[in-house]
């Protein structure tokens, strides 16, 4: 089994030109063979994989020996991307799929203004490796780090990252893990996710919504402000714009220790858990309820959810996407379509009588349905 490590780096000022220098010629690769690749298809209606790219590439390190300062590995890397990207391409286009900037349709130039910046590194022998406070990576060295817990397995590769507001961070992939299963409880869930309540489980367990971008948010616009009236191009524009990026760091930061904790509490309390497959893309088009759907982070919350199910040895269901858990009884299947009001928070079943919480009924139906699925 695969697992990353993620610890924040610390170069001194002779790496970070390095990195800057890598970030800037993965870029170059990439851009210029995209450009490379659309040319001749236009010319000739021919096509320009990988390995012609690659071939390519050789020849042109000969030319441009700058190239040569930085990590073979990650051009190489950048290359893979650019082919990853096209044969998402030409899969989306067998499918039929409607192809836009919307849903990351034909591959698009890199830009250097862009906020996140990353790179990819291969293990070539022992060119990566983790000490106590300290990290090899290719072609910088040692260099500080915060190594938070102990890796396992045999690393395959490194992702060098830096975000918005300037700090830098190494992603360890490691090959060979032992991941310990959790003991099995016999319970089952389903659950539903919520805006009021972040989750609600079939048993009637709620966890409260944190709404972490609404508690940040007067501080956020006020450091937007000041950021709208800085001049293009000043120092005190970018120092702005660094205060910026730090609250929307710390909100994300917020956000994904409660998702870490709640998820891995869940996996270890139940043995089966149900939960919808929702339409993210399609709900925040509702612009009064977007800024808060996107604050919960569902899609984000069941990501999370499957992989911890698959490490520690549970079991996921996903039900359909339309399915009307909250509209339908429980316990005698009627439903209800008053209750798409979502003003609608308990409601009695005018078939059976039952009264009903919306979001419990609707985690009860959301287990019966991911139990259908098991059985079948």
């Amino acid at each position: 089994m695969e697992k990353c490590y993620k610890f924040r780096i610390y170069p001194n000022a002779g790496q970070e030109i390095l990195i800057q220098k890598t970030f800037g010629c993965c870029r170059f690769v990439f851009n210029r063979y995209l450009g490379k690749r659309i040319e001749i298809y236009k010319t000739d209606k021919s096509t320009f994989n990988y390995n012609d790219c690659s071939a390519d590439m050789t020849l042109l390190k000969k030319e441009l020996e700058w190239l040569k300062e930085v990590d073979s590995t990650a051009l190489q890397s950048s290359l893979k991307d650019l082919e990853a990207a096209y044969q998402n391409f030409f899969r989306r286009v067998k499918r039929g799929e409607k192809i836009n900037s919307a849903n990351f349709g034909f591959p698009k130039f890199k830009s250097k203004r862009d906020s996140r910046k990353s790179y990819n590194g291969k293990t070539v022998g022992k060119n990566i490796e983790i000490f106590e406070k300290s990290v090899k990576l290719p072609k910088l060295g040692i260099v500080e780090c915060r190594v938070s817990k102990e890796i396992q397995g045999r690393i395959i590769s490194s992702t060098l990252s830096q975000n918005p507001s300037g700090k830098y961070f190494v992603s360890v992939c490691c090959t060979d893990v032992d991941i310990e299963t959790f003991a099995k409880t016999g319970a089952i869930a389903g659950i539903d996710v919520g805006i009021k309540d972040f989750a609600i489980t079939s048993d009637g367990n709620k966890f409260d919504n944190p709404k972490y971008l609404a508690k940040s948010e007067k501080k956020l616009v006020r450091e937007q402000k000041r950021l709208s009236r800085k001049p293009k191009g000043s120092k005190n524009r970018n120092k702005s714009r660094v205060k910026v990026a730090k609250i929307h760091e710390k909100i994300t930061n917020q956000r994904n220790d409660f998702l870490h904790k709640t998820t891995i509490n869940l996996v270890k309390d139940y043995d089966v858990i149900s939960v919808e497959s929702l339409k993210i893309k399609n709900m925040v088009k509702n612009h009064k309820l977007a800024k808060s759907i996107s604050d919960v982070s569902r899609g984000e919350f069941v990501r999370q959810l499957e992989y911890k199910c698959e490490w520690y040895g549970k079991t996921l269901v996903k039900i359909p996407a339309f399915f009307a858990s909250s509209q339908t009884c429980h316990v005698c299947g009627y439903k209800n379509s008053d209750v798409k009001d979502l003003k609608v928070r308990s409601w009695i079943c005018p078939e059976c009588g039952a009264k009903h919480d919306r979001d419990i009924n609707a985690a009860k139906n959301i287990l019966s349905k991911g139990l259908e699925i098991l059985a079948v």
